[in-house]
């Protein structure tokens, strides 16, 4: 049956089962995303979440050049992950990781930014291309001026360095149109969607409706 991330993913960290389980995630995400473009929908870049683990391997690179060469997705169209509390320890060999991937022309994510140590010296140090705001900054944002002040600067910093801001756990209209109003790049949340199966997604897809945001002037649909 369906067991939820907060379930198991403990228990698989704490063993070499998120090693392969990460591979395996890894590999579907981009021969799906590799089929959706030879669908026509040729835009789409899939997100994948690292664990510390995964990351630390010593033939992670190797791994993720022959996963991309065997689905035959092009690399600018595969985003990597990672948390702050992955990233904190052995900041140099984690950026010449780092470095190295992004030769590939894969896209680089810090994911929950706010909720681990937060030090803006990582914005500076390792090359990321996305910034993610965690969802407990981005809920009932507009109801909470100390939040709102947070996330409009935040976004308003992330740009001035040159990344990508993504809102995380968007819910209700009005924490769309707030967040919307403040340039965020790209949306995520459960107001569009939950996670869904791959062909309850393609049903929204061809709907188009979950992902029709001409109105904020957001060009890109999230998966």
């Amino acid at each position: 049956g369906l067991v939820m991330p907060n379930q198991f993913i403990a228990i698989a960290e704490q063993s070499s089962l998120i090693e392969s389980i990460g591979e395996w995630v890894l590999k579907t995400a981009c021969k799906q995303t590799q089929t959706w473009h030879q669908s026509g929908y040729t835009d789409f870049t899939i997100a994948v979440n690292l664990s510390g683990r995964q990351f630390k391997q010593l033939d992670l690179f190797h791994r993720v050049t022959q996963i991309l060469f065997d689905s035959g997705l092009k690399p600018e169209f595969l985003e990597l992950e990672l948390t702050e509390k992955i990233l904190v320890e052995s900041e140099k060999l984690n950026i010449q990781r780092l470095n190295l991937i992004k030769k590939l022309g894969i896209q680089i994510s810090l994911d929950d930014f706010g909720t681990g140590y937060s030090s803006l010296s990582y914005l500076q140090q390792f090359p990321f291309d996305v910034l993610k705001i965690d969802r407990s900054f981005v809920s009932q944002i507009e109801q909470n001026s100390k939040n709102s002040i947070i996330v409009k600067s935040t976004i308003e910093m992330a740009h001035k360095l040159g990344l990508k801001v993504v809102a995380e756990g968007v819910e209700t209209q009005s924490e769309l149109e707030y967040i919307a109003s403040c340039g965020c790049d790209l949306i995520q949340g459960y107001l569009f969607s939950r996670p869904v199966p791959v062909k309850d997604f393609e049903k929204l897809l061809f709907e188009e409706s979950p992902f029709n945001m001409a109105s904020f002037k957001l060009s890109t649909a999230r998966l």
